[in-house]
């Protein structure tokens, strides 16, 4: 059964999740965007003023526990006001952690015209993060980064470009600090429909990238995490529990051994494929974190999706 093995306690709204396992420790730690169903406001203010909040596992994924929320990420220019912190990429490289968080100042209610830009946080304890700042992009409406060393020696950053048809470009690094734009990697086309949320991931002799088309994930593969091949879709079909039948949101994927756990979210009770518009109440609002284990046969990405809550997936 594929129950959801996390919520937020305190705002039931954990969404975007990515999950990093804390150096020197057997603890997992899960950042997510902390949505906030329940906040006033018109069209989509519950969506933005959300922080991003920490949950930890000491069981391979077997369970998790609420931390808390993630200070000191605004910018100094913002101080005194709520902002809006969404779709955290957190890696372990170069003997610190590095944070690339989607940022927007205060709480905007709508979707047009409001400008994003991915931040670039260090951390050497996944708790005390000092902001290294904003990078310069194609675009002043950039979100959902990932973050990868590629087998051409370069560091590789996917990201949305939301005003380029909600497409996914790409960045490189020798360094992680100095980005140079590299490139329109899926287009937004029929053959690549607009989405978010791009994760790559190596599994089975091949890099993965997964993208949310909101109606689950498209699945693409490279032997050099440039020139990419669509197979097709994962997470679209509803899982056999009650709270995991709506397809699988922006997921984050983290290898272990010869398996893939896959950490995805779902709005549980809200009927979006037949929605016109957004949730329409709270409860509608409110998300889940799900799990599920991805593995690689005859080349082909393929995703488990019943996985039992309780199943520590991390463990290889």
């Amino acid at each position: 059964m594929s129950a959801p093995i996390y919520r937020d306690p305190i705002a039931d709204g954990a969404a975007d999740p990515t999950v990093i396992r804390k150096q020197g420790t057997n603890e997992w730690w899960m950042f997510y965007t902390n949505r906030q169903p329940a906040a006033p406001g018109p069209k989509f203010t519950w969506i933005h003023g959300s922080p991003i909040g920490v949950a930890v596992s000491t069981d391979d994924g077997a369970s998790w526990h609420y931390r808390g929320t993630v200070a000191g990420l605004d910018d100094p220019r913002d101080a005194g006001q709520r902002n809006t912190h969404w779709a955290p990429e957190v890696i372990w490289a170069e003997g610190q952690y590095h944070m690339w968080l989607s940022y927007i100042p205060g709480v905007p209610d709508n979707w047009p015209g409001i400008p994003r830009t991915i931040t670039h946080f260090t951390s050497p304890d996944l708790e005390n993060w000092t902001r290294v700042g904003p990078l310069t992009l194609n675009g002043p409406r950039v979100i959902d980064a990932c973050v990868l060393k590629c087998p051409d020696g370069l560091w590789r950053m996917w990201y949305k470009d939301e005003d380029a048809g909600s497409s996914t470009w790409s960045a490189v690094s020798t360094d992680l600090y100095t980005w140079k734009q590299e490139g329109l990697v899926l287009s937004g086309s029929p053959d690549a429909p607009p989405h978010e949320g791009p994760n790559v991931f190596v599994l089975g002799g091949w890099h993965w990238l997964i993208v949310d088309e909101w109606r689950g994930q498209g699945v693409y593969r490279s032997q050099d995490a440039v020139n990419w091949e669509r197979q097709g879709i994962i997470g679209g079909e509803p899982g056999t529990d009650p709270m995991d039948i709506r397809f699988m949101r922006h997921a984050d994927v983290v290898v272990a051994g010869d398996h893939g756990a896959v950490y995805y979210f779902t709005h549980p009770e809200w009927d979006e494929l037949n929605a016109k518009e957004g949730p329409p109440d709270v409860a509608a609002r409110k998300t889940a974190v799900h799990h599920g284990r991805v593995t690689v046969v005859d080349d082909v990405l393929v995703f488990e999706r019943n996985i039992a809550a309780g199943i520590p997936l991390l463990k290889p």
